[in-house]
């Protein structure tokens, strides 16, 4: 594992150019024989750096991050993020679900950043990489940590996440909603309970994820919904989107913001194997569909928007507005590093 090719920029908060995030001998490896980790691996690392700043490239409505893990047991066969453990020669299907790095001092170093007189207060994103509700969290209980720093600080965040473990944090977030801008947002593509079994095995059901925000909701917490992934021919037809907008709607969400499914190099590969194993009559479809690289067309992603936005509409709910913090448009190339290329991304 190339755990030396994890470098951060230098400027900021950041260490000089090309230095390690964590050294390879800071590296502990463990297993839990407990049936929800079982067949997971966790890298204990401790990082030098937790406040990452988005690429330059990327039209983001904010600049940094936080993500206290890298992998991520949801184990999502579309996710973006996949690509980033091939830094770590580590593989980007099964490795990524299996394989996570835990940044242990997470919170304690973000505190110490977060405190420093070069930091200017600025907006964090969290969940935009991997999920930092996923289960792990419920062993390493980073969040906690985390949250209450940028409380202390009145630092403003966000937070995308498919999971339910948020609800644990919920005075947090209370507290914090107290003294700064906070935007919670779950993600929730389509309620197939069956699509959802093979397609997010390692996640909280919709069903759950909708009473997370309805939970949320009622403690004063303003919550959208990223209905995202729209899977072409999947979770597309009509009646599917009318049934996912119509539950985002009975949970009290304020906001519905649909996202096409987008497959990056690392995810596409996994995703097309997955697509070729479970609906094998679609794969010509999907070639041709993402013949142009990593997004749908333009016609289509703007299909699906106004289908989505024409049904919040009618069930009472809207788009996220332009500039509200719950609002997570399409993520930037899941790295903490510097990229050499610009990153392609889309707002629909």
């Amino acid at each position: 594992m190339r755990w030396e090719n994890l470098t951060v920029e230098s400027g900021g908060h950041s260490r000089a150019a090309d230095a390690a995030l964590f050294g390879a001998d800071a590296v502990v490896s463990r297993t839990f024989d407990t049936p929800e980790f079982r067949g997971i691996t966790f890298h204990e690392v401790r990082a030098r750096s937790i406040i990452n700043r988005v690429p330059g490239a990327s039209r983001m409505p904010f600049e940094w991050t936080v993500n206290p893990y890298r992998g991520c047991s949801h184990a999502c066969v579309y996710c973006f993020a996949r690509k980033s453990h091939s830094y770590l020669d580590l593989d980007t299907g099964l490795g990524f679900d299996s394989q996570i790095v835990v940044k242990v001092n997470a919170p304690d170093l973000l505190r110490r950043q977060l405190g420093s007189r070069r930091w200017l207060g600025e907006h964090i994103a969290m969940g935009t990489n991997v999920d930092c509700y996923q289960r792990a969290e419920g062993r390493y209980r980073l969040m906690p940590g985390i949250l209450g720093a940028l409380r202390d600080h009145a630092n403003p965040f966000s937070i995308l996440t498919k999971g339910t473990l948020i609800l644990r944090d919920l005075d947090l977030l209370v507290q914090a909603s107290e003294v700064t801008d906070v935007g919670i947002s779950v993600s929730v593509g389509f309620t197939d309970p069956a699509l959802w079994r093979t397609v997010e095995p390692g996640t909280p059901s919709p069903e759950r994820r909708l009473d997370a925000v309805r939970t949320l909701t009622e403690h004063g917490i303003d919550v959208g919904v990223l209905m995202a992934p729209v899977i072409p021919f999947l979770s597309d037809h009509p009646a599917q989107l009318r049934a996912t907008v119509r539950a985002i709607a009975a949970s009290g969400a304020s906001s519905v913001t649909p996202l096409v499914l987008h497959l990056r190099p690392g995810a596409r590969e996994w995703f097309m194997a997955w697509l070729g194993h479970h609906h094998p009559h679609l794969v010509r479809r999907y070639e041709r569909l993402y013949a142009e690289g990593a997004y749908a067309p333009k016609w289509y992603q703007r299909r699906i928007t106004r289908q989505v936005h024409d049904l919040a509409q009618e069930y009472g709910i809207g788009p996220a507005r332009a500039g509200m913090p719950r609002r997570i448009p399409e993520p930037p190339d899941p790295t903490d590093e510097p990229v050499s290329e610009p990153t392609q991304l889309s707002l629909i």
